[in-house]
């Protein structure tokens, strides 16, 4: 395996795998360092899919892959430990050992869902505790649907989940009040609100059972939906000199739409910089990074071009 690639992409998920199909489909060497930690894979099913909905998530990263391969891109199970530049080049360590050079990095290492520090909540994370209505609440319509207050973007939460089922609970936990106006839409809709901390949630293997409160209250629900702190992956980023943004929600690496950052040579795509990117959005994004980053490349081939033309020709550079 060659030491050096016009495109070093760090993340094999979908914003990776699709920013490299685009850039092998116009003849670049990539190569794909893949962690193997997909954000979603203790979810059954991508959604919202277009062509592939309902899709498992393994199944449609290895499908991306196979795509990625066919055209010329090496995908290499390893995980980038540091990255650094050297000279014109930007300088990716992996963990097994060894660098791999890059003229550009491709950050689309995702984000970390960081959950409430509630007993039960990561256990059933992915299956019946959830986060997104438009990713998971077709699976939970009809059913009886607890929300966990973190914020104040509990109640917007609660009436996204009421459109899915008459049998919602808002438990106020650590998120405050709702103000009159939250109250009385939640009253109207017949929303329960619970006040009192949430000590922990009652499951077993097969599903969760109910909300247990620090009083001893037991709530039945099958699902609940929660709000995690969304942290961008960037400790690449970082190490290149490059600072995060904030969020009311998390941390993200801002960016142009297409995906270009501050740093000279460094784009991202994803959830490392838009935190509410869901698959489709994800594979997208990974496109437009993907055309960006050739139409760099082409600009730059153009411009070494002349130089190198002008140099046999005897002629001054003009520049």
């Amino acid at each position: 395996m060659t030491d050096r690639y016009d495109v070093v992409v760090v993340g094999g998920g979908a914003a990776g795998l699709a920013a490299a199909v685009t850039l092998g489909r116009s003849l670049r060497s990539v190569l794909v360092v893949d962690a193997g930690e997909p954000r979603n894979a203790a979810a059954a099913g991508a959604h919202n899919l277009l062509g592939r909905e309902g899709v498992a998530p393994h199944e449609l990263l290895a499908a991306g892959r196979r795509e990625a391969e066919s055209y010329g891109a090496v995908v290499r199970r390893d995980r980038a430990a540091g990255a650094r530049r050297d000279g014109d080049d930007l300088v990716v360590t992996l963990a097994d050992g060894g660098d791999v050079r890059a003229r550009v990095l491709l950050l689309a290492t995702g984000l970390t869902d960081v959950l409430p520090d509630v007993p039960g909540v990561r256990e059933r994370w992915g299956a019946d505790v959830l986060h997104c209505p438009y990713c998971h609440g077709w699976e939970v319509r009809g059913r009886r649907i607890g929300v966990l207050a973190t914020s104040d973007n509990a109640v917007h939460q609660t009436l996204l989940l009421r459109q899915l089922s008459d049998d919602v609970t808002l438990f106020l936990h650590t998120g405050p009040e709702p103000d009159e106006a939250a109250h009385e839409q939640l009253a109207a809709l017949g929303v329960r609100v619970v006040r009192g901390t949430v000590a922990r949630l009652d499951h077993d293997d097969e599903a969760l059972r109910a909300v247990v409160l620090t009083d001893g209250t037991r709530v039945d629900v099958d699902a609940l939906a929660v709000a995690p702190r969304f942290v961008a992956n960037a400790d690449l980023y970082e190490q290149l000199g490059g600072t995060v943004s904030e969020h009311p929600f998390g941390t993200y690496v801002a960016s142009t739409p297409g995906g270009r950052t501050d740093l000279p040579d460094v784009w991202v795509a994803g959830n490392t910089t838009d935190l509410a990117a869901m698959v489709g959005a994800s594979a997208a994004a990974g496109v437009l990074a993907g055309a960006g980053i050739n139409a760099d490349l082409v600009h730059a081939d153009a411009e070494a071009a002349v130089r190198a033309h002008r140099s046999l020709a005897g002629v001054g550079d003009r520049s």
